[in-house]
């Protein structure tokens, strides 16, 4: 394991290299977003994956899903996801939960870290309350869809986003729940065209996984 994490064990040392093998990051939403979150934090050297996704591959996913490929089509998302893994890092324990999570889901929250990566404004809710209230640390992505310029991506607190939807409505709702206060990945596009579904392109979402994935890695690890 040093050797395949050794570039990275070079760039922030073995210490937080060391707290990230101990490390448990639970990720909901293996799609566009969540699929490149999950293998960023990976190869990063996390030892510990859990992966909730109720869904299946599906052609449509090809354009900018890192799990879909023609051979995977079929196969359900968290499961494509943790072989990847596996292949990736042998000794990563990762478990693929491919149920659809709500409330009426018996999954046990505590972890050092939750990336969300939820489409369900309902489940997004509930699943940003329950971390706040056991203390967990999340973050959470908004939307990335009909956009086209993954540089308009940021991290800020939900507090300050604007122009995406999604965060206008989560602001509101998480308001509603007394929390103020939350890590979010938005854009700050305003979408090239409105579509139900969401339109998408293979960069924007592959982005926001990205920078979702270094704030939990960071955190965890002790980098500023």
């Amino acid at each position: 394991m040093t050797t395949d994490f050794s570039r990275t064990l070079t760039l922030i040392g073995a210490e937080a290299f060391e707290k990230l093998k101990g490390a448990h990051i639970m990720l909901f939403g293996v799609g566009g977003v969540g699929s490149f979150a999950a293998e960023a934090v990976a190869r990063a050297g996390v030892g510990r994956i859990t992966l909730i996704d109720s869904d299946v591959v599906a052609p449509s996913n090809l354009n900018r899903q890192l799990i879909a490929l023609h051979s995977t089509i079929g196969m359900a998302k968290a499961e494509a996801a943790r072989r990847r893994i596996l292949d990736i890092n042998p000794n990563c324990r990762v478990t693929a939960v491919c149920m659809y999570y709500d409330e009426n889901l018996p999954l046990d929250l505590h972890c050092d870290y939750i990336i969300d990566a939820i489409d369900s404004v309902p489940a997004k809710l509930h699943l940003l309350t329950s971390a706040t209230q056991l203390g967990v640390p999340v973050i959470s992505c908004m939307g990335t869809g009909n956009k086209v310029h993954p540089e308009m991506l940021q991290m800020a607190d939900i507090s300050k986003t604007s122009v995406c939807p999604l965060a206008k409505k989560m602001r509101v709702e998480l308001r509603k729940r007394g929390i103020l206060h939350l890590p979010v990945v938005y854009s700050q596009e305003i979408p090239l065209v409105k579509t139900t579904p969401p339109s998408s392109i293979s960069f924007v979402p592959s982005a926001a996984g990205l920078l979702a994935a270094s704030c939990a890695v960071r955190t965890i690890a002790g980098l500023k």
